[in-house]
């Protein structure tokens, strides 16, 4: 089963028979076969007939809308999820402090010890002693949050300390992207203004439909998170169970596409979006949650960097191939992809929620 990614201007997705057919503007035709689809991603505008959306019911497949420069819009799901009880369960241990305490901790600690795994191997790899040197600071700094985790008395601390160590690890994270023009200064987004921000801010996109998919699988609702706030129509627990995977996955990503030269100078352009704009960068849920500093997104107009459609492309294609990566998951002390630990780790979420095991155990980069 395939994840299928359709990125078109003007494109029209219409039925013949048992399959799907996508017509670019220019008239050229791609035959998606439905039995062969886990999930459409759908970017630009593209417009579905009624018989192609009837045969993707008929099918069940997801359909996630992104606009043209990349930005989550929607998901069409066909199902809430029918476990009552394991709902029940969840909400009950968001109400107790201790264990939703516990939760939180361990995602905050599996976030925060990625990235300083992350920034050890920079460290290792730089020639320059004054990078070396501002690196360590930031890991030593690192360290000294996750030694407060276990004395945070409530979950405003523990996103505190989390935000805090995620500062650090953007101030450092430039020594990993090598050529001269590809520029992060900080962490900028609605919109990015750099071409690194605009492809962590799209791989981060990617990222989280990936984990939701993950989460419906196993038939958790994802609005009941624990470290995020709830709020009406947020995704909190699509936010939780992303941040173990944001470094090994999205920013490793990142840093490769510039320093092996998968990604040019021209694979980005620079526009000044006006809210008028249909693709102006639409405020999402996934940028509020990465949102530390309070930035205001009420603008009648902006500047932004955004990557073009080869630019995308080039994206997705090493996304997925990341996602069909194996490398070794202990707990099944065997490898698998990506794809797979990021369900196996919703699996143990459910087993903590339903008392099964007593611990949440974040996925670990080494």
């Amino acid at each position: 089963m395939a994840f299928i990614y359709i990125l078109s201007d003007y494109g029209k997705l219409s039925k013949e028979n048992e399959t799907l057919l996508f017509f670019q503007d220019d008239g050229t035709k791609t035959i998606l076969f439905p039995f062969k689809t886990e999930q459409l991603v759908l970017m630009g505008n593209i417009s579905i007939t009624g018989g192609a959306f009837r045969l993707i019911h008929k099918y069940k497949i997801p359909i996630t809308f992104l606009s043209s420069n990349g930005k989550f819009n929607s998901k069409l799901v066909y199902e809430e999820p029918k476990n009552i009880i394991l709902r029940q369960r969840q909400f009950n241990v968001i109400s107790n402090k201790q264990k939703s305490l516990e939760i939180a901790g361990s995602i905050v600690l599996g976030k925060i010890k990625n990235q300083i795994a992350f920034l050890q191997r920079v460290k290792r790899k730089s020639n320059n002693l004054q990078v070396q040197k501002s690196i360590s600071i930031s890991i030593e700094q690192m360290k000294q949050k996750i030694q407060s985790i276990s004395t945070a008395t409530d979950i405003d601390q523990l996103r505190g300390l989390e935000g805090a160590a995620a500062r650090l690890y953007f101030s450092v994270l430039k020594y990993n992207i090598t050529p001269d023009w590809a520029i992060f200064k900080s962490r900028s987004r609605n919109p990015p203004k750099s071409n690194v921000n605009a492809v962590l801010s799209f791989l981060y996109t990617l990222l989280m439909y990936r984990v939701s998919s993950a989460i419906e699988s196993q038939g958790l609702d994802t609005m009941a998170g624990i470290l995020h706030v709830i709020n009406y129509g947020r995704s909190s627990l699509v936010f939780d169970l992303m941040e173990e995977f944001r470094t090994p996955i999205a920013d490793s990503i990142c840093c490769s596409l510039f320093n092996l030269k998968k990604l040019k100078e021209d694979d980005f352009e620079q526009k000044v979006f006006s809210e008028k704009d249909e693709n102006y960068p639409i405020k999402n849920y996934c940028d509020e949650e990465e949102n530390k500093d309070n930035i205001s997104f009420s603008v009648e107009s902006e500047k932004g960097v955004l990557l073009t459609k080869n630019g995308l492309k080039k994206v997705v294609k090493s996304f997925e191939e990341k996602m069909d990566t194996q490398i070794f998951y202990e707990p099944l002390q065997k490898k698998i992809s990506y794809q797979r630990i990021m369900i196996e780790q919703a699996k143990l979420y459910k087993r903590v929620i339903l008392g099964e095991e007593n611990k949440y155990q974040p996925y670990y980069f080494k």
